[in-house]
């Protein structure tokens, strides 16, 4: 009984260590490589980690997944036989991505572990930009870095600075200026006339004090090079023109008007087209000073609104409202149309309230 049961634990041992020797096996050159340093216009670059099947059954590569589109794998398709090699591509673009970088490829097989991790890594030295790609809005023999000097937040109170840089890529000298700017707004080139390869700068100064203006504000403004103006190119000058805060105290804050509307968002639900519809946008100042609604646009001319008690400052514990008419006219499907507005409230200074609607147009007569 004993030798039968020693020869029945030989059998299930043989099957069992049978089964280990017969899982399928992986063996890679290496986890991780290097690129080292090297300059981005040298392009792609790419490495083969090389698999090697150490088991006794085929090996399958069923996915490799990059970390990020910066790294696009490749690998080999077909089962790998015991005993053969395959390959894990890992291919790095360092298109416009200058500077150092770590990046992972995970390996789905059916090997256990079922996922192995490899590493890319790296340096990329950035190309040297050319003039068209630093300067690329071209004024006649003029470029500037841009066609937008953009001020972002400026407070109400303040003036505000930004330059640009422009050059002159003429064979002769070209003075810059530029026409009917608006009173808040001053922009000179420095140096005025620019000789022949020469390098300047625009200097913009924006005066919010003189802008009655509030939220996002655009200027066009129109360039002169040698007295003549360029005819159908604009200079844009953006700015968000905000409530300056920063001198209340905290006494100030904590009695602050509170702008709290009802809703922000009013569904018009399903109408017609070329029609005019009324919406109301209810609120009240939950405040203990008053509140004043300091301006209020919406994004499009098909919105009309204006506020209740307009130019009243509203008391502590009081209700009014912001109205407006949305034209429908040849709008057609869900439309989204949205009305800022901008209070005297420090915590809720610019308040964006949405209008919705389902617009159906006539059908076209046949």
């Amino acid at each position: 009984m004993k030798r039968v049961f020693f020869i029945f634990s030989l059998l299930i041992f043989g099957i069992i260590a049978k089964s280990q020797v017969a899982t399928t096996k992986m063996q890679l050159s290496a986890t991780e490589h290097d690129f080292g340093t090297f300059k981005e216009e040298a392009g792609r670059q790419t490495y083969d980690f090389i698999v090697t099947n150490t088991g006794i059954e085929p090996l399958v590569i069923k996915n490799v997944v990059a970390s990020c589109g910066c790294t696009t794998p490749d690998w080999t398709k077909q089962p790998i036989p015991a005993g053969g090699k395959g390959k894990v591509t890992a291919i790095y673009d360092p298109a416009n991505r200058p500077g150092q970088f770590n990046k992972t490829l995970s390996v789905y097989t059916n090997t256990k572990p079922e996922v192995v991790v490899l590493v890319i890594k790296g340096e990329v030295i950035p190309h040297e930009k050319t003039t068209e790609e630093l300067y690329t809005f071209v004024v006649g023999g003029v470029r500037f870095e841009s066609n937008h000097l953009a001020f972002t937040n400026v407070k109400k109170t303040e003036k505000k600075m930004r330059v640009m840089q422009l050059i002159n890529t003429s064979a002769e000298p070209v003075k810059v200026e530029f026409d009917a700017l608006p009173a808040h707004l001053t922009l000179i080139s420095n140096p005025e006339t620019l000789k022949p390869g020469q390098k300047g700068m625009v200097e913009g100064t924006y005066d919010a004090t003189k802008n009655a203006g509030w939220g996002n504000i655009s200027d066009m403004v129109k360039i002169k090079l040698n007295g003549l103006i360029q005819e159908n190119l604009y200079y844009y000058v953006s700015a968000n023109l905000v409530e300056d805060f920063s001198s209340l105290t905290k006494e100030e804050l904590d009695n602050a008007p509170v702008f709290k509307v009802e809703s922000t968002t009013v569904d018009l639900g399903k109408i017609k087209g070329s029609t005019q519809n009324e919406v109301e946008f209810k609120f009240k100042n939950e405040g203990k000073r008053d509140l004043s609604i300091r301006f209020i646009r919406s994004t499009c001319g098909c919105t009309a609104v204006q506020q209740g008690n307009q130019g009243v400052g509203i008391k502590s514990g009081e209700s009014s409202s912001i109205k407006a008419v949305f034209n429908s006219g040849t709008y057609s499907g869900k439309v989204t149309k949205a009305i800022y507005v901008y209070t005297n409230d420090p915590k809720n200074s610019e308040v964006v309230l949405m209008l919705t609607a389902d617009v159906e147009q006539p059908a076209p007569v046949k």
